[in-house]
C-alpha cells in the first residue's frame, strides 16, 4: 500500500567538481608573483647601480673593482662592470617580467658568487649568508615558476607560455657560469 504523502528519493546529480584552473590564471597568484618580482628586481637593480654609478652609498666602478680584485677575481674593474650590469639588467628584467627565466638566472649567478665571496662562516646576519641565499632562491623560484600574467613576457611568443624547461635551462646556465667564475678566482 502506498501513501500519497510518501515521497520517493530520487538520486541527486553529483555536485560539479570545479575544473583545475590553468597555471597562472588566478589574480591572487599573479599579484603575488608581481609583488615578488618587483621587490626582488628593484633590490637587485639597486645593488647593480651601487656598483655601476656609486648610487645609494655604493663604491662605483672603481671601489667595486678594488673589492673584486681583493676578493681574488682577475680583472676587478671588468668584474665590477659585469656584476653591476648583471644585477641592474637582471633586476629590471624581473620588475618588468621581461625574459623572466634569464633575468632570474642573472640574479642567481650573481648571488652564487656573492655567497662564495661572503663565505659560509655563519647563516644569520651580520656575518651569515641568509640574505644572499634568500635572494638566490627567490630568483630561482621566479625563473622556474614564470612571471605570471602581469608581465611583458605575455607579449613575447618564445616565453609567453612559460615552460619549466625554460626556467631549468636558465638556472642551470647561471650555475655553470657562476661556477666558471669561481674557478678563475684565486
Amino acid at each position: 500500500m502506498t501513501s500519497p504523502s510518501v515521497t520517493t528519493n530520487k538520486p541527486q546529480a553529483a555536485a560539479a567538481v570545479p575544473a583545475v584552473p590553468p597555471a597562472f590564471s588566478t589574480s591572487a597568484h599573479d599579484a603575488g608573483l608581481l609583488l615578488l618580482r618587483v621587490v626582488l628586481g628593484l633590490t637587485m637593480a639597486g645593488h647593480g647601480t651601487q656598483k655601476l654609478f656609486g648610487w645609494f652609498g655604493g663604491g662605483g666602478l672603481s671601489g667595486t673593482g678594488r673589492f673584486f680584485t681583493a676578493s681574488g677575481y682577475p680583472a676587478g674593474d671588468a668584474m665590477a662592470v659585469v656584476a653591476g650590469l648583471t644585477e641592474t639588467l637582471g633586476g629590471l628584467g624581473l620588475v618588468l617580467g621581461l625574459l623572466t627565466p634569464l633575468a632570474g638566472a642573472a640574479v642567481v649567478g650573481t648571488m652564487i658568487n656573492a655567497i662564495a665571496v661572503h663565505g659560509a662562516g655563519a647563516f644569520f646576519a651580520p656575518k651569515g649568508i641568509e640574505y644572499e641565499l634568500l635572494l638566490t632562491v627567490a630568483a630561482a623560484a621566479v625563473a622556474l615558476t614564470g612571471p605570471g600574467r602581469f608581465a611583458a613576457d605575455r607579449f613575447l611568443p618564445v616565453v609567453r607560455g612559460h615552460r619549466l624547461a625554460h626556467g631549468l635551462l636558465a638556472v642551470a646556465l647561471a650555475v655553470v657560469i657562476a661556477g666558471a667564475l669561481l674557478l678563475v678566482r684565486n
